[in-house]
């Protein structure tokens, strides 16, 4: 039998445990409900009983006792009123035996209450023999018969306890089979209690050997990986063990792709950065000589419109191509950073005094919101005078038809750098699309038909290197939000 069980799956073990102690407590409880109904009828008939008993029996004991008294009160004072008075209980005798005739169930109770019906004859023609005599005088003779007379109404008596015996005896009987039943219904129930004990046993060991102890060490490992620790419910802890794991192992998978994306687009970028850095390092002397050449033009050209327009635009082109040069060469080889305590708010008023006649020349209005100078930083001031110029400029591009640009300092605390001073830049331009807002921190994307696509990348590298965060919010044609936040706290500052 075990040997069978083994060769069986788990989920069907189980299933056939579960089906046993179904059907047992099925079965079970169909006999306890058969025998409920038995013995309901049992008491049912010996309720019966009880209720024939009383009506039949006692009655005419009754009746049969009064008209022995009524006959003896006659021969005493000859009243004509106790004859009487015997009839009626004569009659009562009667009707009351035609009631328990009637009643009786039992074969053996019709013939006791037959011969019961023979005696009373006998007995109550003996008895009016004895009255005629009395009545003719013949008193003596009458005694005598009473004799007689007194033996048909024992003979009468006895047959009524012989059925009144027989009554008890059927009484204790049904008691005793009463008693039976209900033995066998406590035997049967103990057997299923048993039975049902004994399969939950055996469920209960398969339960914990081959399920819950298998399945708390799963959520136990599950929960060395990062599922919850508690496992007083295996399955809940397994399932949010595997739910934790999967999550995990997706979030793993997303980051080994982005991974896999940001290290070929590093290793793209660095081997564009080794080539602009050459080319920029070729090009930029000959645009110094150029540049002196121009220089040395300017102060011999002749005061033409005409040419002076075209000398100011090949100055403006030659200064764009430097700027771009520039860009390259600090974005392949990052300067060193020169660290020092400074308020980024005196960094900001800086920035924007230096950007005023360009703010200016596009319409930009400028309001400043600063409860107080910020908490002083480790940090470079020309680097971070770099960063607040390039996104003034990038909102000046973006409201080519004027708007206005809004600048919030505020310090806080956040988590894990701690004390902070946070900078948010806040422009009403047309605001960036979020299928591109991931795109705009990478290096070489540029939305500007000139633009080179490194303004925003030194910037979020430059805070980055001074260990703060940069983010950008927006909403398409509600402007752009970027969010500045620098450590305040030595420690956190890079060394």
């Amino acid at each position: 039998m075990i040997a069978l069980l083994k060769k069986l799956t788990l989920r069907t073990r189980i299933f056939l445990f579960l089906t046993g102690i179904v059907l047992i407590t099925l079965i079970g409880g169909a006999v306890m409900i058969w025998y409920t109904y038995r013995m309901e009828a049992i008491l049912s008939r010996t309720a019966e009983m009880n209720i024939s008993s009383g009506q039949t029996i006692e009655p005419l004991l009754e009746a049969l006792i009064k008209q022995k008294g009524y006959v003896a009160y006659y021969f005493l004072d000859e009243n004509p009123k106790w004859l009487e008075k015997l009839a009626l209980h004569r009659q009562e005798f009667l009707d009351r035996l035609k009631e328990a005739q009637a009643q009786a169930v039992a074969p053996q109770d019709r013939e006791i209450l037959q011969e019961i019906g023979r005696v009373f004859a006998k007995y109550v023609e003996e008895k009016e023999q004895v009255i005629q005599l009395y009545r003719a005088g013949e008193r003596q003779k009458g005694l005598e018969r009473y004799e007689q007379v007194w033996t048909s109404f024992s003979e009468v008596v006895g047959l009524c306890e012989a059925y009144k015996k027989g009554y008890d005896q059927r009484i204790q009987s049904e008691h005793e089979r009463s008693r039976r039943q209900a033995r066998k219904i406590r035997g049967i129930a103990a057997g299923v209690v048993s039975a049902v004990i004994v399969l939950s046993i055996l469920l209960s060991i398969v339960l914990l050997t081959q399920v819950l102890d298998p399945i708390r060490r799963l959520a136990s490992v599950a929960g060395r990986f990062g599922g919850p620790k508690s496992t007083a419910d295996e399955i809940k802890a397994l399932s949010r063990g595997v739910k934790g794991l999967i999550e995990d192992s997706d979030q793993a998978h997303s980051e080994l792709e982005r991974n896999r994306l940001r290290l070929f687009q590093a290793e793209r970028m660095a081997v564009v950065g080794k080539l602009a850095a050459g080319v920029a390092h070729s090009i930029r002397n000959p645009m110094t000589s150029i540049k002196m050449r121009l220089f040395s033009l300017e102060r011999s050209l002749p005061s033409a419109p005409a040419q002076r327009e075209d000398f100011e635009v090949i100055s403006e082109e030659i200064r764009h191509i430097d700027t771009i040069v520039q860009n390259f060469l600090e974005y392949s080889r990052p300067s060193k950073l020169k660290m020092q305590k400074v308020s980024p708010s005196d960094v900001v008023d800086l920035s924007l005094s230096l950007a005023r006649h360009r703010l200016k020349s596009y319409g930009i209005d400028v309001e400043l919101k600063r409860s107080g100078a910020l908490p002083e930083v480790r940090a470079d001031p020309d680097q971070l005078k770099e960063v607040f110029v390039n996104l003034l400029v990038n909102a000046c591009e973006a409201m080519t038809h004027g708007g206005a640009i809004l600048i919030e300092e505020e310090a806080a605390s956040q988590v894990p750098l701690g004390p902070v001073a946070v900078i948010r830049i806040r422009d009403t331009g047309p605001g960036i699309p979020p299928a591109i807002q991931e795109k705009v921190f990478e290096p070489f994307f540029s939305t500007k038909e000139e633009g080179t696509g490194l303004g925003l990348s030194i910037a979020v590298r430059i805070v980055h290197q001074h260990g703060g965060q940069m983010r950008l919010d927006s909403k398409e044609g509600e402007g752009a939000t970027f969010t500045i936040t620098l450590p305040c706290r030595e420690d956190k500052s890079p060394a």
